[in-house]
């Protein structure tokens, strides 16, 4: 008689069993015509980044979150995070690094690595680049649009979180190599850079000398003063006798001569671009007889790209500009900016991961190092009617700009997941992680180029500067910037089944300590009124004003003075401390419903202050540095944050309904009376000490 087989109904046993193969099979012998087959289980890991598995998370977010895999992202050939974020549904990729989650600027999203907090190496946002993390280290990209208590109260429109691959299922090596060519844009503006260019570090070419940097602490006048006034003051006193005008002026331009004085452009046909990586990864099973399994993943990649673009900026002469551009284009604009600009980015990034597993628990130490590298080549011709700037009055305002910015994350996270089965803890899910990270943003050299160029009979005729122009017409900038983030949180959750519905409660913790220090040196020339320079009688020729003081002789010859220009709060030192708890639950009930939420804890406190290291006068400091100055920069606010969730689930669908309470924080940049530059107006702008966080909503 043959037997009637019975199985269990149990989802996770047929979902196993569907995907794992091939599995072992026992047979039981059947005793009567009711035997029962007894159940069999399949116990085996999925790869966390492949497709079905990334589809059952999203299924089973308790928030509305979207998940993409490494399967997902090696099919579409992204090499960075933020090219692969783009392919999710409400997100904006800007400027081909920032993601704008529904629409919002950075400020209103987050991005976390493994769950940890780190800082970010752009001078100008508070959010990480994300296209500094190559797609070869990542396992996932979970993309959280509505808050929930377990992430961080400043949430806004979305937290981005990037998940490291950890162990390989088996051996993996893997080369890649590719370079690419623009024929549309092969031609572009360069110029004679530092033997270490290609790595993405300068090596001395831009930056100060010794010479120079000791002269800010020598020159002084309450402050740092180069002035031709002051250098014959100061060196008065230093060898007891009249210093003269010449020699002064001589220690000034022997000043300007340690200034990197080569920034001469030429247009020319780009390097194609280059780019590659390798993998390398192993796991060992039953390691030291614990039947444990130990593996470790290796990456460096290497991107070297060129990109050459023209920007058109106006302000229009009126509100409605339709009857007046028809006949003259140039009545359309009170103020018109014609820029191009050439852009030479360099990624160099390593990575090395290792972890252990044994018996439900797994341990991993991760390093990352990245480095972003941008080096800037720009030129841009300005007119504006109202101030006699136009090719008609024939003479236009010319900008040149030379920059290098190099940018470095570096990242040491230890981690944990443990699946208890210890008496009482027995079921009890626990995670931890400790992640130190520092970001350092330094520009060794920035040359700022401002001119005229002369016009006749519409044609170009020569470009120039006389000192009644007024204004800086070689501005040199140097910033150094480092941010350091200590973060460590811990998770807990455990789960309870009662009348075919389910319960999980989750508490978490969540620290963050966070130091910034910030510094900026200007240096400005000043001609005198009588002094008329002639840089080039052909645009050609004018790309190379970069390098008009590159003789000696030249800066000899000139009635020049190198200033240095900075005022009494051009630096800043500011700290950051988050101490946060929270409290979760998820149940489940009916079959197609879920209800989720829960409460968070944030204690912040932040101070930032706003200085000058070149002040060396303790009265010029006094109010910035002062006990009552500390206090008023001191913020220190706790509130608490919830949020709520329902969804209704059935086969083909899911509706969800969430609100929760977050705050947005101004940035520390935003918060001190420091000049920098604001990313979406490109314009110089002051912080305003007086900025307060926003109120839960």
């Amino acid at each position: 008689m043959k037997p009637i087989k019975q199985f269990k109904k149990n989802v996770l046993t047929v979902s196993l069993l569907s995907l794992l193969a091939p599995l072992s099979v026992q047979t039981f012998a059947a005793e009567n015509d009711q035997a029962e087959i007894e159940e069999v289980v399949a116990v085996g890991n999925r790869l966390k980044g492949s497709a079905s598995a990334v589809i059952e998370e999203r299924k089973n977010q308790a928030f509305v979150a979207d998940i993409m895999g490494a399967e997902q992202i090696s099919r579409t050939g992204d090499s960075d995070a933020a090219s692969a974020l783009r392919r999710v549904t409400g997100l904006t990729l800007v400027n081909d690094k920032f993601i704008y989650v529904r629409g919002l600027g950075e400020r209103y999203s987050s991005v976390r690595l493994n769950g940890a907090s780190v800082p970010s190496p752009d001078l100008t946002r508070n959010v990480i680049p994300l296209d500094i993390f190559p797609t070869n280290i990542i396992e996932s990209l979970s993309v959280q649009k509505a808050y929930s208590p377990n992430m961080p109260a400043a949430f806004g429109g979305g937290d981005v979180n990037i998940r490291t691959k950890s162990l390989p299922n088996e051996r993996i090596f893997k080369v890649e190599l590719g370079t690419g060519v623009n024929d549309k844009m092969s031609n572009g503006l360069t110029y004679e850079g530092g033997s270490d260019d290609w790595l993405g570090k300068d090596d001395g070419t831009r930056a100060m000398t010794t010479a120079l940097r000791q002269s800010l602490s020598h020159y002084i006048k309450g402050s740092t003063d180069i002035s031709i006034r002051n250098i014959r003051e100061v060196d008065g006193l230093l060898f007891n006798r009249t210093i003269s005008q010449d020699e002064a002026a001589a220690t000034n331009k022997f000043l300007f001569k340690q200034l990197p004085r080569d920034y001469a452009l030429t247009e020319e046909s780009l390097d194609p671009d280059l780019g590659g990586k390798i993998i390398y990864g192993d796991r060992y099973d039953n390691v030291f007889g614990f039947d444990g399994s130990l593996g470790f993943l290796a990456s460096v990649s290497y991107d070297n790209e060129w990109s050459n673009s023209k920007e058109f900026g106006a302000v229009l002469a009126a509100v409605d500009v339709k009857d007046i551009c028809a006949d003259d284009r140039s009545k359309c604009y009170r103020a018109e900016d014609e820029k191009r600009v050439t852009k030479h980015n360099v990624k160099v990034n390593a990575a090395f991961n290792v972890g252990y597993k044994l018996d439900g628990h797994e341990v991993g130490v991760s390093y990352m190092k990245l480095r972003d590298t941008e080096d800037e080549a720009s030129v841009g011709i300005y007119q504006e009617v109202s101030k006699s700037l136009s090719i008609a009055d024939g003479q236009v305002q010319r900008k040149q700009l030379v920059s290098f910015e190099q940018r470095e994350l570096d990242i040491l996270q230890v981690k944990g997941t443990h699946n208890l089965t210890w008496g009482l803890l027995e079921g009890v899910g626990f995670d931890w992680q400790y992640t130190d990270s520092t970001a350092a943003t330094e520009i060794p050299g920035e040359l700022e180029i401002t001119v005229r160029d002369r016009y006749v009979d519409g044609k170009y005729d020569s470009t120039y500067y006389n000192g009644s122009l007024g204004g800086n017409p070689f501005l040199y900038r140097f910033v150094d910037m480092e941010d350091n983030v200590e973060n460590y949180g811990w998770n807990t959750s455990k789960a309870f089944y009662f009348d075919g519905d389910e319960l999980e409660l989750k508490a978490g913790g969540y620290f963050i300590d966070k130091t910034r220090e910030y510094r900026t040196d200007f240096f400005n020339t000043r001609f005198a009124q009588t002094q008329q320079l002639e840089f080039a009688s052909s645009e050609a020729d004018a790309l190379k004003i970069g390098s008009y003081f590159k003789d000696d002789a030249t800066i000899d010859a000139t009635d020049v003075e190198l200033l240095f220009q900075e005022p009494i709060a051009d630096d800043y030192l500011a700290a950051q401390k988050i101490d946060a708890y929270y409290g979760q639950f998820d149940y489940s009930f009916a079959k197609s419903w879920r209800l989720s939420g829960g409460v968070r804890y944030e204690d912040f406190r932040q101070v930032a202050l706003a200085f000058s290291r070149s002040a060396f006068d303790p009265s010029l400091l006094q109010d910035k540095l002062s006990a009552e100055a500390i206090k008023e920069a001191t913020i220190m606010q706790d509130d608490y944050f919830g949020s709520l969730s329902m969804t209704y689930s059935q086969e083909g669908y899911q509706v969800r309904l969430g609100y929760g309470q977050t705050v947005v924080r101004p940035d520390l940049r935003e918060l001190t009376a420091v000049q920098f530059q604001d990313p979406l107006t490109d314009y110089r702008t002051i912080g305003n000490p007086f900025l307060k966080s926003s109120e839960t909503r």
